[in-house]
């Protein structure tokens, strides 16, 4: 994306995404409830809930990979259904335990990276530049793994996966970016290291608007403007990320009394009242 198709849609009224009434039922079982949801250019929001609450669902209708039952989806102006939505991926940064799984091992870190260009899983689809190299190599080096452009992808650790991925959702300059548990399998160094990546992606003016997806507070990155507590598939809260980080609604959200600090560093934490 140019920097001139960044900037019209930094200045255009039309969210990011924009979702009404998106309902998901699969063998007669709702897995998300009429659910409205609209990412501003400026925002940075944060998906909680306990398993099997519809994260990871509602974020593959976000990034058009799932179709909802009913309702509409929206991204960057264009609605699913009514576009072309491998022209439309090339636009959106997204990774996923699930998306590892579709790429073969062998393929090397630098093309997982330099596929996203066209939203492909193999770099024998489509041509690639001495430019797109480029760009893949800084793209990896935003997260530590440059040493791993040359290692196949699956003989990388399962962190080191998870950050060739996350290089991979900065590849096409994206309007928008969309993170399914990135810090999922990571040490407690590595899960520190990436918060801070994160963190500084989500407090750069510069950044794409973004949804990250968790189940744990402590992971939530400094910089974060908002967040959507889902229980049972059903929006229990949405706002400002102050407003609704509150002991009553997470309690609530993940059925055990809790207690929730916001720490200096911007940081949150939460634990149980035992």
């Amino acid at each position: 994306m140019t920097d001139q198709e960044t900037s019209s849609i930094s200045d255009s009224d039309t969210p990011a995404l924009a979702l009404h009434d998106v309902h998901v039922q699969r063998d007669g079982i709702s897995i998300i409830g009429k659910i409205s949801f609209e990412l501003e250019s400026n925002q940075r929001w944060v998906v909680l809930g306990a398993n099997g609450s519809g994260k990871t669902t509602l974020l593959r209708i976000m990034a058009m990979y799932d179709h909802p039952t009913s309702g509409t989806v929206e991204v960057l102006g264009e609605r699913l259904g009514q576009t072309d939505v491998r022209v439309l991926r090339e636009r959106i940064g997204y990774a996923s335990a699930a998306l590892a799984d579709q790429f073969r091992p062998a393929l090397e870190a630098l093309d997982i990276v330099r596929t996203a260009r066209h939203a492909a899983l193999e770099p024998w689809w489509h041509r690639y530049t001495d430019e797109d190299d480029e760009r893949a190599r800084w793209c990896l080096s935003q997260f530590n793994v440059s040493s791993f452009e040359r290692r196949p992808f699956g003989t990388l650790s399962s962190g080191e996966q998870q950050r060739v991925l996350l290089a991979r959702t900065l590849m096409n300059e994206p309007a928008v970016v969309l993170l399914d548990e990135p810090t999922a399998r990571l040490d407690l160094a590595g899960r520190e290291e990436l918060i801070g990546s994160l963190s500084e992606m989500a407090t750069n003016e510069a950044t794409p608007p973004f949804v990250v997806v968790t189940h744990h507070v402590n992971e939530i990155p400094p910089g974060v403007t908002h967040a959507l507590l889902l229980q049972h598939g059903n929006e229990l809260a949405a706002g400002p990320i102050a407003d609704v980080l509150r002991a009553d609604l997470l309690s609530t959200c993940f059925g055990i009394p809790l207690e929730v600090k916001h720490h200096s560093n911007g940081r949150y934490s939460a634990w149980a009242e035992l």
